[in-house]
């Protein structure tokens, strides 16, 4: 299971370096692409229709699950790892996600999302002052699904 948090730097060329303990996890194969609140998303090519649940084998007049396709595959692009795991995020997925210099890499059980360090911190501030809230809304959703 990937979590945790590790720091990473952009490097000479824009080259950053895959975490190990992540590349283990995840394997050599990846795929990055657009994530939400600005981040940008990891997955394994095995591990990738996790990212489109809730889309696939909706009807394509489903304007909704078409603009989370477009969302997540339009912006997908390979990632190949060098020798020492290191990657080189694409452009306009830098310029999206606001990458600098120095980024997050999360965890998430089946991801990993990149942010750039600074739009972290700011969310995570945000976040640890709302988690009783977003909790208890995440509580009472799922009272509704099991009605």
């Amino acid at each position: 299971m990937l979590l945790g948090q590790y720091d990473g730097k952009l490097g000479e060329k824009n080259r950053i370096i895959f975490p190990k303990r992540l590349r283990d996890e995840l394997g050599e194969r990846l795929i990055i692409t657009y994530g939400y609140e600005k981040s940008l998303i990891i997955v394994s090519e095995e591990g990738w229709r996790s990212l489109l649940e809730g889309t696939e084998g909706r009807p394509f007049i489903h304007s909704e699950a078409r603009e989370v396709q477009r969302f997540l595959l339009g912006g997908a692009s390979f990632l190949e790892l060098d020798s020492k795991g290191r990657f080189i995020i694409p452009a306009y997925l830098r310029a999206f996600a606001k990458i600098e210099n120095e980024i997050i890499f999360l965890g998430l059980s089946r991801y990993v999302e990149i942010w750039a360090s600074k739009a972290w911190e700011d969310y995570r501030l945000n976040l640890e002052k709302n988690i009783d809230t977003i909790s208890n809304r995440l509580i009472k959703g799922a009272g509704k699904e099991n009605e």
